[in-house]
């Protein structure tokens, strides 16, 4: 293990966590907020530490997937730990627990909440709840490596650490470029989502929390009854971009390269497009006696229905009070997800169709055993290697989750809280139902309990694996 280069990472990350908190402490200056000096302190706290951890360039700086992994997960427990201060130096979250609750849930795009009251919070503390949700949304390594020049030429593991689905590719040669274009893209298409919003009527406050929010999928939103207070124009635009971020962003780049026919082709992009437009149409016609005007229960039907599958968790109205159909879809959309390569979470369409094909491929060797065939995607092959990472990674997601559901279980709350609390936060969305229900929130659980559930916000965000990385004893031998 390379403690040297984990070491520098750490310390990188908590620089640029530096340069990012002066944006809400601007946004404080603004307003002229007492809660400014927080994020000052906060500031200074994040600097003296990444300057202590990086002042000394580690002498060998090649790593590997370890490294890369242990470094990635690190990285987000640090980031969060500092991001937390904040709210604790203002006292607006005077509970660690729960700052770092909310914090992590920020980061991770979780969107879930210990708040009761969030437009009792200031504004510079709104801003940087939901602009976590943007630092997390592309990955706070993939931002690095776009504009820090880091040297080694084994990146790549970082960027499969930190990037969702069960395989990671590179854009263009280097990994570096690949990341400009990730966020070149990624950056554009929150512009442009602002841009629409305050165009249309939304204040310039709003358009730019709420679009963070929809970018990264992540859900904070700066009214207690998220996005149901707006006209349904916005939210239509909302429901448009929510589902737009839940594409593989590798589509986008092959839009920008006038490779149609590639985008038009891809078999995970059309399902989870099929999924959505089915998923909406049932839920539309199952609530019409809620909404009797169907383009009211089409609005609501499809802004739920983005919300959860892209895994974002904005609201406009409280579906937990749906019928049990419409309900129990919007719990299977959870575990779904979006699309990999998206700044949703989830499991991931592409591993859902993996799975499936996975099931036919064995059901025709049954019958017949001497047959040779090979599971593809868009045309291609499946390799060998992604096949046993879907699968070794539905085997941890289950333990995981089961695992979860049975140390939460010791606050006694009911099993459809408990069971759609773990499926919220392990697959970063944020509401479930009963008490964490899109009107309700998670503070009325232990402060174990917490702390499992944060420890499956970070797991779901990160896929799994280099949390359990971290956790393990061989990770951590010297080579």
């Amino acid at each position: 293990m390379n403690y040297a280069i984990i070491r520098y990472i750490l310390g990188v990350v908590l620089k640029f966590e530096a340069l990012f908190l002066c944006l809400p402490a601007a946004v404080g200056f603004i307003y002229q907020e007492k809660t400014v000096f927080s994020f000052l302190i906060s500031i200074l706290l994040c600097l003296a530490v990444g300057v202590a951890l990086s002042w000394k360039k580690p002498e060998n700086s090649v790593f590997y997937a370890s490294e890369g992994f242990a470094a990635v997960s690190l990285s987000w427990i640090v980031l969060s730990i500092f991001g937390a201060l904040p709210f604790c130096i203002s006292r607006e979250i005077p509970s660690f627990t729960d700052a770092l609750f909310e914090t992590i849930s920020g980061f991770t795009t979780t969107g879930a909440s210990i708040l009761n009251n969030v437009e009792a919070l200031s504004h510079c503390t709104l801003f940087w709840r939901s602009f976590t949700h943007w630092i997390g949304g592309m990955g706070v390594l993939v931002f690095i490596l776009a504009v820090f020049p880091m040297s080694g030429g084994y990146h790549m593991y970082l960027m499969k650490a930190e990037s969702p689905g069960p395989s990671v590719e590179k854009l263009v040669p280097k990994v570096k470029n690949t990341a400009m274009i990730l966020y070149g893209i990624y950056t554009a298409m929150t512009l442009l989502e602002i841009i629409l919003l305050f165009a249309t009527g939304m204040p310039l406050f709003d358009s730019l929390t709420l679009s963070f929010g929809t970018a990264g999928t992540g859900g904070f939103g700066i009214r207690n009854d998220s996005i149901g207070g707006y006209a349904p124009h916005l939210q239509v635009i909302i429901t448009v971009f929510m589902i737009l971020f839940g594409v593989n962003f590798n589509v986008y780049y092959l839009m920008l390269c006038k490779k149609f026919r590639q985008v038009f082709h891809s078999q995970e992009v059309l399902t989870y497009l099929g999924i959505i437009l089915a998923s909406g149409l049932i839920i539309a016609f199952n609530i019409r006696h809620i909404f009797p005007n169907p383009p009211e229960a089409l609005r609501h039907a499809f802004f739920q229905v983005g919300s959860i599958i892209t895994t974002t968790g904005y609201g406009t109205t409280d579906f937990n009070v749906w019928p049990q159909i419409s309900k129990t879809l919007l719990v299977m959309l959870m575990f779904i997800g979006a699309c990999a390569g998206s700044t949703g979470g989830g499991i991931k369409v592409s591993r859902i169709i993996i799975m499936l094909k996975s099931v036919i491929k064995e059901l025709f060797t049954i019958v017949h055993p001497r047959a040779v065939r090979k599971i593809k995607m868009d045309g291609r092959s499946v390799e060998h290697d992604t096949l046993r990472a879907v699968n070794v990674f539905v085997v941890a997601y289950a333990f995981i989750f089961f695992f979860s559901l049975l140390a939460i279980a010791w606050d006694n709350f009911d099993f459809t809280t408990n069971f759609t609390a773990v499926a919220a936060t392990l697959n970063n969305i944020g509401p479930g139902l009963e008490k964490v229900g899109p009107t309700a929130n998670f503070a009325s659980f232990s402060p174990f309990s917490k702390y499992v559930l944060m420890f499956d916000m970070l797991t779901g965000r990160l896929e799994i694996f280099p949390m359990l990385i971290l956790l393990s004893p061989v990770t951590w031998k010297r080579r």
